[in-house]
């Protein structure tokens, strides 16, 4: 089985804008606010479909059933698929919100998950911020007693985000990304959130959105305090600086028990292998070709791509760079402790 691409799925939602399409060139069809593209997507309000090749028209949730050992190789299947990919364009803020551990997320059904994620910044405002995690000594009362006087802000940790810089939200960390930031996200096959705090806003029935104060309260990690910008580790011993010509760029931003974010820069062709489970591509920047079985497909901000397990060596080739991140499971090493219910909520 070949690398798979599936077609986006494009959630219209209020904070969206139209970045997906401008820079990450998905099919917008004239809307203005595009606010996510489900790239790789098992869910009863997403699920995706390969898009081209000789499995064009398969759902995801199809081909792990009947392909398991071909996706999943080493690893055991999984269902739903264990991962799920997005680009978000926040046009405008996010609310306020939090996801339930894998524990807590058992009290919404018994096949449900929670939502460990992770933010890999793509492009963003000089005075983009996100908002990560309580400020030190916020505990459940103080931050029950600030929302009660309309002065939540005070309480959370927040900080100005660019282009390159990734996010790491645990489950159980409040939080939410401000205007004018690009990003990709790496989670937890999992939808469920709890909205916390709307800043005031209104919905489109110009009524304010439901929150779920308590339900967010009960799932909040009052022991986690701020949450910073990932220290990426070298993953080459002998790393140069990309700016250099020929230079290449192998990053661990994220590793936790449900998966592993790896940043890669080339300027020159490399061999891609799975070495046995799936891994998912996500490109960045640039522009290159990947070569499969005798066939090219290219590559440019934007394109994502499940490698099966099972996927013959790949030779990809930057014209001239090419920026992109690889996501996989990692192979068990101990129990999740404290990683990771509306479903579908838009943010």
């Amino acid at each position: 089985m070949g690398p798979l691409e599936f077609q986006p799925i494009i959630k219209s939602i209020r904070w969206g804008g139209t970045r997906l399409g401008s820079e990450l060139n998905k099919p917008l069809d004239g809307l203005t606010d595009a606010a996510e593209s489900w790239e790789i997507a098992d869910q009863a309000d997403g699920c995706s479909v390969v898009s081209r090749g000789p499995w064009a028209g398969r759902a995801l949730s199809s081909l792990r059933d009947t392909h398991a050992d071909a996706i999943f190789g080493d690893h055991p299947s999984s269902n739903p698929f264990p991962l799920l990919i997005k680009f978000l364009d926040a046009h405008d803020r996010l609310s306020l919100q939090v996801h339930p551990n894998d524990q807590q997320a058992l009290a919404y059904g018994a096949d449900q998950r929670g939502k460990t994620e992770a933010w890999i910044i793509i492009a963003a405002e000089p005075d983009s911020q996100i908002y990560a995690g309580l400020k030190d000594g916020v505990d459940r009362p103080s931050l029950a007693d600030a929302m009660a006087a309309g002065r939540v802000e005070s309480c959370l940790h927040s900080y100005r985000v660019a282009a390159g810089q990734a996010v790491f939200i645990p489950a159980g960390t409040v939080h939410a990304i401000g205007e004018g930031i690009l990003l990709a996200e790496v989670q937890q096959q999992s939808n469920l959130t709890f909205r916390l705090h709307d800043w005031g806003r209104l919905g489109v029935d110009g009524q304010p959105r439901e929150l779920h104060v308590q339900q967010a309260l009960n799932c909040i990690d009052f022991d986690r305090g701020p949450v910073d910008c990932v220290v990426p580790e070298n993953l080459l011993a002998d790393q140069v600086a990309h700016e250099e010509r020929d230079a290449e760029l192998a990053q661990r931003l994220v590793r936790c028990p449900y998966f592993v974010i790896d940043r890669h820069s080339a300027r020159q062709p490399r061999s891609i292998s799975t070495e046995g489970r799936f891994r998912i591509l996500i490109m960045t920047a640039g522009q290159g070709t990947l070569t499969a079985q005798g066939t090219d497909i290219r590559l440019q901000a934007g394109k994502t791509l499940l490698l099966p397990a099972r996927c013959a060596p790949l030779v990809l080739r930057p014209e001239p760079s090419l920026t992109w991140l690889e996501t996989y499971v990692p192979h068990a090493e101990s129990a999740p402790q404290d990683h990771g219910g509306t479903h579908g909520l838009d943010r």
